[in-house]
Parts: C-alpha cells; sequence; structure tokens
C-alpha cells in the first residue's frame, strides 16, 4: 500500500516502542535492500560501488547495504557529504563497521570522486531520507549534482536510490532541480504516496517495496490497512494470484481465448497478442481475422494459435469463448459492429488500440461500456485516453483513472505510462512497479492485451489481471535488458521470450 510521511513515522514509532532497536532495524533494512538488489536487479559479484552517505539514518542504511556488497566480493568507495564527527550517532556506529579496505573520500567543494577516474557499475544514494523537506542544503546540493553527472556522463552503469531519490518529497513527488535521477528506488516497507506521483516517474525509475516483518505487523497495530490505501503492486502481493496448477490440469481449465485483431498493414499486431495470450497461459487462443488478411496471419501466426477467417466481427460470437480480446492493429472498418460485438459478448473481454477508438468515436458508445453484457478490461495508452475521456488532460494520471472508473462501474481501467495505474469503482488505485523506458515501441500493448486475456480465461478477476498483466512484461523487459537487449533495442518479441522467467520471478519475489 501507499503510505503518508506520517504514517510512516507513526509505523517506525509503534516498531521501536514494542522493543527493536534502531540499529537492529537498520541492520534488517539494509541486508534486506542488498538481497533485493541482487535479486531483482541482478549485477555480478565482482563489481565497483560508490556508495554516497549522508549524515542521518538514510546514510547508515546505506553503510549496511556498502557493507554487504563488501562482503560478496565488491570494491566499494564510499562518498561521505559529512565528516564522521558530524555524522548521527547511529550512522557513525555503522561507519566503524565498514571493513577498513573500503575506500573513504569525504565531499568537499573542489573535490573529485575517484570512480571518475574509472566507471563504475553501481551508485548508491544514500544521502537523505523520509524527513528530508524543503530545497537541498549545499553539501547535499553538491552531491546530487554529482551523482547526477556521472549517470549522465555514463560514467555509472546504474544509480539506485534508498527509500526515496535525495531531494524528491515523500508526500507530493515534487523534486529539487537537482534531485538525484534513479534507476531503480529501494523504498522500505511501504511505498510513500510521493513515489508514484506522474512527476516523479524520472526521478523514481523501477519501484521495488523492501518488505519486512515488523513494518507487516506495525501496520496491523495502528490499523492501517491496504484496502483503504491506494497500492504498488509488487510481487509479494500478486504472486498469490496464480497458485500452483494441479497435476491433472488440462487446457480447458486455462480459458478459451478469443482475439479478433489485424487489418491490412497491421498484421503484426494480431500475432503479437496471440503470442502474448500463449505466453501468458491461456489452455486454447484462436485468433480472428478478416478473410482478406487470413493467408498472410495464417502463414506468420505461432502454430499454437488457431487461426479463423471471418466477414463480419459478429461471427466471433458463433464459436465457443470464454474470454475475448479485441482492438490490436484491427482498424477503422466496421465501426458499428465492433461496438456491437464490444456490447454482446457475454463473458469478459479485453477492450485496446482500435476497438478503443471505435468506441470513442461517439459518446453513446462510451456509455454502452455500462450496459455491456459482460465485465470490460479498457487498457488505453494516453492518447486513447483522452479520446475516451476528454476531461483526461485537465487531471493527473491518478484523477483521470479515479474519475472514468466512478462514471463506468462495470469497467475496469488499465492506463499505461511509465507508472501504469490500474483503476475499479470501489477498489485502490493500483501502481505498477515494473518497466523500463525500452517498452517505448510499437507493439508492447499488443502483447500486454494477449497476456491480460489470458490472465482472465485463469479465472483472475479484470482488476487483477490487469495489474498482474502489467507487472509481468514489465518485468519480462527488464529480465531481457539484463541478459544483452538495451533500451533502444528492445522489441515486443524479447518480452515474450523472457514472460516465462518473469512468472518464475513473481513466485521467487513472492516467498520473500
Amino acid at each position: 500500500m501507499l503510505v503518508s510521511r506520517a504514517e510512516m513515522q507513526a509505523l517506525e514509532e509503534a516498531i521501536f516502542a514494542s522493543g527493536p532497536d534502531a540499529e537492529c532495524l537498520m541492520e534488517g533494512v539494509g541486508r534486506a535492500m542488498a538481497h533485493v538488489l541482487r535479486r531483482d536487479d541482478p549485477i555480478p559479484r565482482e563489481i565497483t560501488a560508490l556508495v554516497y552517505v549522508g549524515r542521518g539514518h538514510n546514510g547508515g542504511d546505506a553503510l549496511v547495504l556498502a557493507r554487504a556488497l563488501r562482503e560478496a566480493g565488491s570494491q566499494v568507495i564510499l562518498r561521505l557529504v559529512h565528516p564522521a564527527g558530524k555524522l548521527a550517532p547511529l550512522t557513525a556506529r555503522m561507519l566503524a563497521r565498514v571493513p577498513d579496505d573500503v575506500t573513504r573520500e569525504w565531499i568537499e567543494p573542489d573535490s573529485v570522486p575517484a570512480a571518475l577516474r574509472a566507471r563504475v557499475d553501481l551508485v548508491i544514494d544514500g544521502l537523505l531520507g523520509l524527513n528530508s523537506t524543503g530545497p537541498l542544503r549545499p553539501r547535499e546540493r553538491a552531491a546530487c549534482r554529482e551523482l547526477n553527472a556521472l549517470r549522465r556522463g555514463r560514467l555509472a552503469t546504474r544509480v539506485v536510490a534508498l527509500d526515496l531519490p535525495s531531494g524528491l518529497d515523500c508526500e507530493t513527488g515534487e523534486a529539487d532541480p537537482d534531485a538525484v535521477r534513479a534507476d531503480l528506488t529501494l523504498t522500505v516497507g511501504f511505498a510513500k504516496r510521493g513515489l508514484v506521483a506522474d512527476v516523479a516517474a524520472n526521478f523514481v525509475g523501477r519501484l521495488a517495496v523492501i518488505h519486512l516483518p515488523e513494518f507487516a505487523w506495525a501496520a496491523a497495530k495502528l490499523s492501517i490497512r491496504d484496502t483503504n490505501h491506494d497500492r504498488a503492486a509488487d510481487p509479494l502481493a500478486l504472486a498469490s494470484l496464480l497458485p500452483p496448477r494441479d497435476f491433472d490440469s488440462h487446457k480447458g481449465l486455462f480459458g478459451r481465448v478469443g482475439i479478433l485483431a489485424g487489418s491490412e498493414g497491421f498484421t503484426g499486431a494480431a500475432v503479437l497478442a496471440a503470442l502474448g495470450a500463449l505466453r501468458g497461459g491461456a489452455g486454447l487462443v484462436t485468433l480472428f481475422v478478416r478473410r482478406a488478411i487470413y493467408p498472410i496471419v495464417a502463414a506468420s501466426a505461432p502454430p499454437e494459435a488457431m487461426v479463423m477467417p471471418i466477414d463480419q466481427p459478429r461471427d466471433v460470437l458463433a464459436s465457443k469463448l470464454d474470454v475475448l480480446a479485441l482492438g490490436p492493429g484491427l482498424g477503422r472498418a466496421d465501426a458499428d459492429e465492433v461496438c456491437d460485438l464490444i456490447a454482446r459478448f457475454p463473458g469478459p473481454a479485453v477492450v485496446d488500440a482500435d476497438a478503443l477508438n471505435l468506441v470513442a468515436a461517439h459518446r453513446d458508445r462510451v456509455a454502452l461500456l455500462d450496459h455491456d453484457a459482460g465485465a470490460r478490461l479498457l487498457t488505453p495508452h494516453p492518447g486513447e485516453m483522452a479520446r475516451l475521456f476528454p476531461f483526461a488532460q485537465e487531471h493527473s494520471r491518478a484523477e483521470t483513472a479515479r474519475k472514468f472508473s466512478a462514471s463506468h462501474p462495470r469497467t475496469t481501467l488499465l492506463l499505461k505510462g511509465a507508472r501504469t495505474i490500474v483503476a475499479q469503482r470501489g477498489l485502490p488505485l493500483s501502481y505498477n512497479t515494473t518497466g523500463t523506458p525500452g517498452m517505448a515501441t510499437g507493439g508492447m500493448g499488443d502483447v500486454l492485451t494477449g497476456v491480460c486475456a489470458a490472465l482472465l480465461g485463469q479465472g483472475l478477476a479484470p482488476y487483477d489481471a490487469a495489474r498482474l498483466g502489467a507487472w509481468l512484461c514489465g518485468r519480462a523487459a527488464e529480465k531481457a535488458i539484463e541478459d544483452r537487449e538495451s533500451e533502444p533495442s528492445l522489441l515486443p518479441t524479447d518480452v515474450l521470450a523472457n514472460l516465462g522467467r518473469a512468472f518464475q520471478d513473481l513466485v521467487r519475489s513472492g516467498a520473500f
């Protein structure tokens, strides 16, 4: 769930009042950060890590993490903003525990970090934490500028912020002009509200929550419940949505998924959606395409999918299907027939791309979403959302999702973006935590449509299928880049190839 600064402070006070001292908690936090860093963002053991250490407890967490990295075989350089005598007492104790073979540097007005003389693999931002507000102070500003220069100059492979990027307000997401721009933020206990704000995305990067039992206990004690808060979708919450399959399972148990997609010049979208459904775990996948493009699609479709030519959209209703996905590459023809199919299909349906545009073309069609025969999951990107809901440009993404869901109680909304939002009336907003800028390329949404349809076919509710589908596709993209791809070169087919590993990570991460 997402918590405020005041709630997080109350949680920490409750933990300390129950017995564990701050030193034990800090050791646990730093070690857990090291564990999640190795798990979610694999790095070789023998790396060079540059760790920026602030004077407060965020700096103490960074020192525990630095010690863990050194124990694992990494070379570690500390960049301390303040002399040891000016550190908080607990942070000073953690500094004393760092091995003597770890290089220590103090930031002075004209100092140059040793890392600038050679590329570093990892930079840790442990400068400022939860209680930091207002403009950066001069020493912290100098450190943030230095850290950002390393990243901008490609002298640092990866920047990881601890709890939140220094210079970012955890309540609002507003950032100082020199705030740290992280690739990954490891936030402790629960995600903070400001970390998922629209304005924070370029500073936070990928978001991972460090779950510790002390915080879960304190939340229960203080009656801070997930159901009353918006949430960050992470594997601990999502893993239980897909229990292990029984040994005597068969394809009929995991959904007959139909996909209506493709048009002349856009046959690839249909194939990607079908592959997404197959890799997402659907039992049977049938791809419905107009007869004119049937030979092209049939020749390029995966052999595991059935390809059926149709003359008009309503022909889909003659097939026995549990779930329907429609829209990728569909084109603007047969608008009334496509909208009629959306309204009449009796089961759950994923409505994407051109199907959304056809609905949005007439306001009376948007109103019909509340009278469809089955549950509807809409998956617009920002441009499609603006057409569906013209007021979107006047509101934040979160406000847009809330207002649209309030107006359309029978729909679930998956609003794509750097921090994909899932909304349904009566349920908390869910913010996706995975993904990479490499996903900003055509075809990614087609894969997501297929994956979400497959999850619906396996019995998930639309809200759960949407948040799990977004997490899996984002994690698959990350896995592809970990191996050999780059952000500019990432393709939807790379995401498809890594969906299996994303499912594995879901299970492994959910067990932590």
